[in-house]
């Protein structure tokens, strides 16, 4: 008989990252896949990327509304509050074995709490990993509620461990963001300014700047620093529009502004072959996004991380990390430019973690001892 897992997906990132854990689980003759789709994905102003996930032939068994049209802390925490009573309700409905879930959004965390009151087994992707900001609460929030965990790098394992979790339920699988690459960067550099009406010959920075909830008074003036020292530096600029957390309206307003300036193109969401092929070509990537913590190090393209959302995570080579300050941010580009590439190495995985996930699901034990989880000291 086949496991049924059920993932939980609300936004383009996460299901950019899991499209090819997704489909293999789909593939596996051992597991049967469904999903419930809520968040970012649903609402028209964010692309309805609920499309792509359909037009994957993936299964989409349920979706559950909420208020993406006010961007404030409290309408976070309001929404998670909505997820959890529909998540309850999908899940007694699909009744999966196991409830997948990936990094640390609040959809991610009422999926958790929904299903360990359904006394459904959970399996947490990215968990152990820092980075400042609500994100880390809410991700070990996940953690301790999870009873796998399915982790990027060996010292996320560790970390783990020593916050009580059982050794045998902590595995290094790697980042599944990082699987495929190469063959998702399949439009060339000049057919990807073209496309844009932007010069072929000028650098072109793909910038993708989410709001801090903590700091979400200034995201606005955060990336209209970013911009005018890109504009300064004659550096072209392909820029996403941001997530739906609070300080996103500011943002948005923002890029409104810049959005008719020479050289600046701001683009609602990208396929992920698109954005994939945007990070490989660009000369260099600058924001706050975990894309350039974890997936453009693949690639050897140059990343500027800015201000405190990924503070604390692990870095690789090609990183470097700036406050949100105009001197220090046009420093950074001109010996960011100079390198040109970094050597294609990176601490998040080999690009194998789909089928070292579907394994584990596989094979995991399913029992009344692992859903009574207690900390392991």
């Amino acid at each position: 008989m086949k496991r049924k897992i059920c993932y939980i997906s609300g936004t383009r990132a996460d299901f950019g990252l899991m499209q090819l854990t997704l489909q293999a689980i789909q593939q596996s003759e051992d597991l049967e896949l469904s999903i419930i789709v809520t968040g970012m994905h649903l609402a028209e102003q964010y692309g309805s990327t609920v499309n792509e996930i359909v037009a994957a032939g993936l299964p989409v068994s349920a979706k559950v509304e909420v208020d993406n049209t006010c961007s404030t802390g409290a309408n976070m925490a309001r929404n998670i509050g909505k997820m959890l009573v529909g998540f309850v309700d999908a899940l007694t409905e699909i009744t999966p074995d196991i409830v997948l879930l990936l990094g640390d959004r609040g959809e991610m965390l009422a999926g958790a709490l929904a299903a360990i009151h359904l006394n459904i087994h959970v399996a947490h992707i990215h968990g152990g990993e820092r980075s400042g900001t609500i994100d880390e609460p809410i991700r070990h929030a996940i953690s301790k509620l999870a009873h796998f965990h399915l982790t990027a790098t060996r010292d996320a394992r560790d970390r783990l461990i020593r916050m009580g979790e059982l050794a045998d339920n902590v595995h290094v699988t790697g980042a599944p963001g990082l699987d495929g690459l190469e063959s998702l960067a399949c439009v060339t550099r000049d057919n990807l300014l073209t496309e844009m009406g932007l010069d072929l010959k000028a650098p072109v920075a793909l910038m993708v700047y989410h709001p801090v909830l903590q700091e979400a008074g200034s995201a606005g003036e955060d990336v209209h620093h970013i911009l005018n020292v890109l504009q300064t530096q004659g550096i072209q600029v392909v820029v996403l529009e941001p997530n739906s957390d609070s300080g996103s309206d500011q943002i948005r307003s923002v890029l409104k502004v810049y959005a008719n300036a020479p050289g600046i193109r701001v683009v609602t969401h990208f396929p992920r072959e698109r954005f994939i092929s945007w990070m490989a070509a660009a000369d260099l990537v600058i924001g706050n996004s975990s894309a350039g913590i974890i997936e453009a190090a693949s690639f050897g393209t140059p990343v500027i991380n800015i201000g405190s959302r990924q503070n604390l995570r692990e870095r690789n080579a090609n990183v470097t990390d700036t406050p949100v300050d105009a001197a220090a941010i046009e420093s950074a580009i001109t010996r960011t430019l100079a390198q040109r590439l970094y050597e294609q190495r990176n601490v998040y995985g080999d690009g194998q973690a789909s089928s070292r996930i579907v394994n584990l699901l596989k094979s995991v034990p399913l029992n009344p001892l692992v859903l009574a989880k207690a900390n392991a000291y």
